[in-house]
C-alpha cells in the first residue's frame, strides 16, 4: 500500500511543474512584447526621420520659388533706397546691413517665427522695424541684418511686453537648429504600461515617485509601480464612469489620489484601502473639474471646474470658470475664490513650495495669484501673459519666476503661435526666458488635448506634450540645444517628472503609458 504523503506529492508534482511551465511562457511572452515594442519604436523613429527629411525638402523647394516670384516683383514689393534712408533716419538704425529686397524679410520673418526663442537682455538692435496694429493690440517685429554673423537678435513687443529673442546663427548664415533636429535623448531604461484600452488624459507621479497614477478618456484610472524592487500591492484599476480631466497625489505621502472628471465628480482613493474614500462633487452648473491640485502643507485642495462650452476644440467646449478650496479632513468645500463675473475658466493650477500662494491660469490669457489664507479668497495680482488660452503654468526652482505654456496670435493667421514664458515674479510682465513650440504644440492638436509641461526636480529642463509622436525636452535658461523624447505611435498627452530622479512620464494617444530614464 502506497503511503498517503507520497500520493499526496505525486498529485502535486505535476500541478507544480504546469504552473512553473506557464509561469516560463508568460516570462517569454513578456519578453517577446518588450522586444516587439522597442522594433517598434525604432521603426517609427525611422520613419519620423524621413517624413522630416521630406517636408524639409518641399520647405527648401518652395522657398526657393517664393523668393524667385518676389524678386521678379521687386518693383512692386520691394523698398526703395529712399524708403530705407528714412526709415534708417526715423529708427536712428545703422545702414548697411538691410536688404533692400522684400524677398528677405519675408523669409527671414517666417525663419524667426520657428525658430528656437532665447530671451536675453535688451540690446540696441539693427535692422528692419515693422509695426503691426489690430484692435487695441499692437505688436512689432526688428528683423536681423543678413551679414552672417554669429549673434543676430530681434525684439518683439506684444500688449506692452518686450521680448529681446537671440538668434544664433552660423558664420555664413546657415539655418539655426530647429526643433525637429533636436537630437534624441540618450536613455537609461524605459518602461512601458499597455493597461489602457483608450488615449491617455492625464499621468502622475506620486509625492515619492515610486508609483504612477495614469488617467484615460474613458473613465479609468490606474496605479502602476514601476520599480521592480517595490512592491506592488498598490497597483489597482479606479472605474470613474466618465472622462478623467485631472490629476493630483497627496503631497505629503502616496496614500491618496484625486481625481477629476467630466460629470463634475472629484474622488479620494485610498491606496493602502484600496478603496474611495470621498466622493464629493461640483455644481452642476461646472461640471469639468479642469485640475485639481493639493497644497503641500495644508490639509486642503483647490479644484478648477468649468461650465460647459461650445465648439469642436478643447479650450471651445470649456465656459465659464468656478474655483473651490476644499478641506481634506472634513471633506467639504472651505470657500470660492474670487474671478469677476462670468470669469474665463481656469485651466491650470499650481502652489508655491509652502502653499502660501496658488497661482491660476485662464482662458483668456490672464495668470492670478491668490494670498496665503485660501480660505480668505484674497487675490494679490493677476497679469495677460497670453494672447489667449493659456494650457499649463508651473512655478520655477526657486520660484522667483513662473513658466506660462499659451496660445498667441490670432487662429485665422498664419502667425497663430503657442509660446512658453518663464516670468519673473520680482518684476511683474517681464520675460525671463521663452520658447516657440508651435512646432510640437501646433494649434490643431489643441483638438487631441489640454497641452501641459513638466519641470524636473533641478528646474534646468522642460518636458512639453505634443501633437507629434516625440515631446520637445527644451534647457531652461541654458544655452543648450533640446533634446526630442523616444516615439510614441500617437500624440504625446500628458507628461511629468519624477519629485527628485532625471526620470519623466508620458501618456499618448496609443493608449500607453511611459516611463523613461536618462542616462
Amino acid at each position: 500500500m502506497i503511503p498517503k504523503n507520497i500520493s499526496l506529492t505525486n498529485l502535486r508534482i505535476p500541478a507544480l511543474l504546469k504552473i512553473s511551465s506557464e509561469k516560463n511562457a508568460v516570462k517569454s511572452l513578456k519578453r517577446d512584447i518588450k522586444q516587439l515594442n522597442i522594433k517598434l519604436s525604432q521603426l517609427q523613429a525611422l520613419l519620423e526621420e524621413k517624413e522630416a527629411q521630406l517636408r524639409h525638402s518641399r520647405s527648401t523647394a518652395s522657398s526657393a520659388v517664393e523668393a524667385s516670384m518676389l524678386q521678379k516683383n521687386s518693383s512692386t514689393h520691394s523698398l526703395t533706397g529712399s524708403q530705407l534712408r528714412g526709415f534708417h533716419e526715423e529708427n536712428n538704425l545703422q545702414s548697411g546691413g538691410l536688404h533692400e529686397n522684400s524677398a528677405t524679410s519675408h523669409l527671414g520673418e517666417k525663419e524667426l517665427l520657428g525658430q528656437d526663442w532665447d530671451v536675453t537682455s535688451s540690446a540696441k538692435l539693427s535692422g528692419l522695424t515693422l509695426f503691426e496694429s489690430q484692435h487695441d493690440s499692437s505688436s512689432s517685429m526688428t528683423l536681423p541684418d543678413g551679414d552672417g554673423g554669429t549673434n543676430d537678435s530681434f525684439q518683439v513687443f506684444q500688449d506692452g511686453r518686450s521680448v529681446t529673442i537671440a538668434c544664433v546663427t552660423t558664420a555664413n548664415g546657415g539655418e539655426v537648429q530647429r526643433e525637429e533636429d533636436f537630437p534624441e535623448v540618450k536613455v537609461d531604461f524605459q518602461e512601458t504600461f499597455l493597461g489602457h484600452t483608450n488615449p491617455i488624459s492625464r499621468c502622475r507621479f506620486s509625492a515619492s515617485g515610486n508609483n504612477i497614477a495614469s488617467a484615460s478618456v474613458d473613465g479609468t484610472v490606474r496605479i502602476w509601480t514601476y520599480d521592480s524592487s517595490t512592491t506592488t500591492s498598490r497597483n489597482a484599476t479606479i472605474y470613474c464612469g466618465a472622462e478623467i480631466m485631472s490629476l493630483d497625489w497627496e503631497c505629503k505621502s502616496d496614500r491618496l489620489l484625486l481625481i477629476g472628471t467630466a460629470d463634475g465628480g472629484i474622488k479620494a482613493w485610498n491606496v493602502d484601502a484600496k478603496r474611495v474614500v470621498c466622493d464629493l462633487n461640483t455644481t452642476e452648473a461646472f461640471p469639468s473639474v479642469l485640475d485639481l491640485k493639493c497644497s503641500p502643507v495644508e490639509p486642503i485642495f483647490v479644484s478648477a471646474a468649468a461650465s460647459r462650452g461650445y465648439g469642436s476644440s478643447y479650450i471651445d467646449k470649456i465656459g465659464f470658470a468656478s474655483l473651490t478650496v476644499w478641506n481634506m479632513k472634513t471633506w467639504k468645500a472651505m470657500a470660492v475664490l474670487p474671478l469677476g463675473k462670468d470669469p474665463p475658466a481656469i485651466t491650470s493650477l499650481c502652489f508655491n513650495h509652502n502653499g502660501k500662494i496658488l497661482a491660476a491660469s485662464a482662458t483668456d490669457g490672464m495668470i492670478h495669484m491668490f494670498a496665503e489664507d485660501m480660505s480668505a479668497g484674497l487675490q494679490i495680482t493677476g497679469w495677460p501673459a497670453h494672447d489667449s488660452a493659456i494650457s499649463s503654468i508651473l512655478f520655477g526652482p526657486d520660484e522667483t519666476s513662473i513658466f506660462s505654456l499659451g496660445y498667441d496670435g490670432k487662429a485665422s493667421t498664419s502667425n497663430f503661435l503657442i509660446l512658453i514664458f518663464e516670468w519673473s515674479l520680482h518684476n511683474q510682465g517681464q520675460v525671463l526666458w521663452s520658447r516657440d513650440c508651435s512646432r510640437f504644440c501646433n494649434p490643431e492638436s489643441a483638438n487631441i488635448c489640454r497641452h501641459e509641461m513638466g519641470l524636473d526636480a533641478d528646474g534646468r529642463r522642460l518636458l512639453v506634450t505634443s501633437g507629434s509622436v516625440r515631446s520637445p525636452i527644451y534647457q531652461v535658461q541654458g544655452h543648450m540645444s533640446g533634446f526630442r523624447t523616444l516615439p510614441h505611435s500617437a500624440a504625446i498627452t500628458t507628461v511629468d517628472w519624477h519629485p527628485t530622479l532625471p526620470i519623466f512620464l508620458t501618456g499618448s494617444a496609443d493608449h500607453s503609458v511611459r516611463v523613461t530614464s536618462l542616462s
